[in-house]
């Protein structure tokens, strides 16, 4: 059974069956379909953790993803490559448990390549907010795509320029010149760590706050109510020497001057505002295992765990073109084979054919020797009776010329038993 996998956009629009909808891409945006979408699944053995942190993960790539996703277990990977098309998915993240650990391979869409990464530790998205003293979730932040921040992976090596174009790939580009601050809100921070040659997988939430201001000034104009209980005066309360806690909390290098006005209330272009992050999690510390050409298949391009020498490489390749090759054949004597089979299918329709319409020739020479018979014995019916007025004069009986065609006889009374002799009387 193919999945049924829908898109935010697309949910209330097209309903579940967006497959079977052949006119799903008529009317959407241009940014909409250019956009990188993804499907992020789990896989392997059972378990609540990496149920949890599939939801989690899937919410961080919001809002250009399957989030109704109802992926079975009987489904492979061919049913997710099918309608990916359809749905514009150009990323697969698949989330695998086996009895060694963890582990989340990302596919790039059609042919590859995937990455291969090890989970060493992870904490969900519920614990790492449970431990906030602010908790600053709300749902407006996850109907934009996040930013995506980089660090350290300027080291050698090719799997680290492929680790960073991979997730750049993942998230849709932004455009300096004519982005709007206000719809950035997220942001998602990997740091790579060149000794344990681990990554930090980080997602924080984005809240910008004018400086410069004390604390019932801030509150004003952000249009909160002031608790006034303690002060004689509203002068009082404005004048208080209290610093608000953005001075008490932030340093300098959190101050921006701002180069448009915001949608929040207070930061206004040219004033200075301060960055604070709140993080949404999870929390995700990842390595890089493996990484193949092909999409969950072909050369291995690298291998962290497993070294190995030019000759077993050459082996290894040599041994991948003779599958190839054997698949490649078997693949064609499937086509002949289903060629002859639909030729033998087309000769019996024919023979099939010819013999209705050999059948519907006899029926009908049998119908017209039938009929012909029946006309000549007509014209020997008038004939005779012709005869016959003419020599005696008078017209013939109604019955007299026509054959009784298929009338029985009358069936005679048959006595089941002798009748008994008549006894003579002796006197």
């Amino acid at each position: 059974m193919i999945l049924m996998g829908l898109f935010r956009q697309r949910d209330d629009e097209n309903g579940r069956c967006v497959k079977r909808n052949k006119q799903i891409n008529v009317g959407e945006k241009e940014e909409l379909v250019k956009a990188p979408h993804s499907f992020v699944f789990h896989r392997g053995l059972p378990g609540e953790h990496i149920v949890e942190l599939t939801k989690d993960f899937r919410k961080v790539m919001e809002p250009f993803t399957a989030s109704s996703l109802k992926a079975r277990k009987k489904n492979t990977i061919k049913d997710f490559v099918s309608v990916a098309s359809v749905l514009h998915v150009s990323h697969m993240c698949i989330f695998t448990k086996t009895e060694l650990g963890m582990y989340l391979k990302i596919c790039k869409l059609p042919r590859g390549p995937t990455l291969t990464f090890k989970i060493h530790s992870f904490s969900l998205a519920r614990d790492v907010i449970s431990m906030l003293k602010k908790q600053l979730v709300y749902e407006e932040a996850f109907k934009t795509s996040p930013l995506l921040v980089l660090n350290n992976f300027s080291g050698e090596g090719m799997q680290l320029k492929l680790i960073a174009s991979t997730f750049q790939n993942m998230f849709p580009t932004i455009n300096l010149t004519t982005v709007n601050l206000s719809t950035i809100r997220r942001c998602i921070c990997l740091n790579y760590n060149a000794t344990s040659k681990t990554i930090d997988f980080r997602h924080y939430t984005i809240k910008v706050v004018p400086v410069g201001l004390s604390r019932g000034i801030k509150k004003m104009v952000q249009a909160k109510v002031p608790n006034l209980s303690k002060c004689q005066d509203i002068a009082e309360f404005l004048t208080k020497p209290i610093m608000s806690e953005s001075e008490a909390e932030d340093d300098e290098s959190t101050h921006v001057t701002l180069s448009q006005e915001l949608s929040s209330r207070g930061n206004h272009a040219n004033s200075k505002s301060a960055i604070r992050l709140s993080e949404l999690g999870p929390r995700i510390t990842l390595q890089l295992i493996k990484v193949e050409n092909g999409l969950l298949d072909g050369e291995i391009l690298f291998h962290e765990l497993v070294h190995k020498t030019e000759k077993e490489k050459l082996a290894i390749k040599k041994k991948r073109e003779e599958k190839k090759k054997l698949k490649e054949k078997r693949k064609r004597l499937q086509e002949e084979n289903r060629k002859k089979k639909d030729a033998q299918k087309q000769e019996h329709k024919e023979k099939s054919l010819k013999g209705i319409l050999k059948k519907k020739e006899n029926d009908m020479l049998l119908q017209k020797i039938a009929k012909e018979s029946a006309e000549k014995n007509q014209v020997e019916e008038d004939d005779d009776a012709q005869y016959y007025r003419e020599e005696v004069g008078e017209e013939p009986d109604k019955d007299l010329f026509q054959a009784k065609v298929g009338t029985k006889r009358p069936r005679k009374h048959i006595m089941r038993y002798k009748p008994k002799k008549a006894k003579l009387d002796k006197s």
